[in-house]
């Protein structure tokens, strides 16, 4: 099973908000601080291949899925 990964801040609701789902349903994945690592949102949508104005950005594995409600969303889908 591949894992998610949050890039996000401390400062950010919808990064907490994230976090809190995944550990809720037991799931694995890395939380990166943007902020400790040194990620600017310029490296970040180099990452993404978009334009990144907000966290959290989510990945499953190598997919990207978007941010906190993209990620509300493809957990539901997962469950279906």
């Amino acid at each position: 099973m591949s894992r998610y990964t949050v890039f996000g801040h401390q400062q950010c609701g919808f990064c907490r908000r994230a976090k809190q789902l995944l550990e809720e349903k037991e799931l694995p994945f890395r939380y990166v601080d943007i902020h400790d690592e040194n990620i600017s949102k310029a490296d970040l949508s180099k990452t993404v291949g978009q334009t990144v104005t907000t966290v959290p950005q989510i990945f499953y594995g190598q997919e990207y899925i978007g941010g906190f409600e993209a990620l509300e969303k493809h957990l539901a889908a997962q469950a279906a």
